[in-house]
């Protein structure tokens, strides 16, 4: 996948190289190349903003050197491309698009920064994408999270694939709960369950205890997962169980 981001802070990618994102670098499954957006500014100083026509706060970024850094990474590969402007007013992200995004061949990310963007900017784009209703100082950080989520989606970046199949939100549901040695830790046991050896069994668990969580903690999510008739019947348990009232 190659992956490519306008930004007026470069070196802020420099992040996604660390861990399991950069060892896919390192391998080119992941191409990811960073455009300081600045370098194609034709002002002697190098500005990429200027004041709203009709008044108002702030500053908006100019089309000139997005537009010009856009014809550039066309210009080398003119295939189609998913465009991404992090704007607070677009599509909310979630696992189910970034498995969208993750089958994609070639991303470009523009990242903004202060008051937002000159209108003409959004002709070049395909996806206009939110983290959530929130305001944060530049598109930096939503990038990288985005990066990220969907980079670990793309075949060959984990290390083992059933990481990725079974994280919470990758089937709808929050993932169930988790433990490793010691079997006990300050009064804290491991369910016996899990240490059964009956994988049956524990898949049942883990079923009960995903469904309990997304219950207890996002219950907004059950509104939209297609239960299956096992699913449903657990759940109708769950749902009569005091401590969920």
């Amino acid at each position: 996948m190659k992956i490519d981001v306008l930004s007026l802070f470069p070196h802020m990618f420099d992040a996604l190289r660390e861990s399991m994102i950069g060892k896919a670098i390192d391998r080119g499954i992941i191409d990811l190349q960073v455009t300081d957006f600045r370098d194609y500014s034709h002002d002697k100083h190098h500005h990429v903003d200027d004041t709203p026509y009709g008044g108002g706060a702030g500053m908006l970024l100019e089309p000139q050197p997005i537009f010009e850094a856009m014809d550039a990474i066309n210009a080398q590969d003119n295939a189609p491309k998913r465009v991404i402007l992090l704007d607070p007013a677009g599509r909310t992200f979630n696992h189910q698009f970034a498995t969208e995004l993750a089958h994609e061949d070639h991303l470009v990310f523009i990242c903004g920064h202060y008051e937002g963007y000159d209108e003409r900017i959004r002709t070049l784009v395909t996806d206009e994408v939110s983290l959530g209703d929130y305001v944060i100082t530049g598109g930096e950080l939503g990038a990288m999270v985005m990066i990220d989520a969907i980079a670990r989606l793309v075949p060959g970046v984990l290390g083992n694939h059933v990481s990725a199949e079974t994280d919470s939100f990758a089937d709808g549901l929050l993932e169930y709960p988790q433990y490793t040695r010691p079997p006990e830790y300050r009064g804290m046991k491991v369910p016996a369950v899990l240490m059964s050896g009956n994988h049956q069994l524990i898949n049942q668990w883990r079923m009960r205890e995903s469904l309990r969580r997304t219950l207890q903690r996002r219950p907004d999510l059950l509104r939209h997962k297609q239960l299956t008739s096992e699913q449903q019947r657990i759940l109708k348990e769950l749902q009569a169980d005091s401590d969920l009232k």
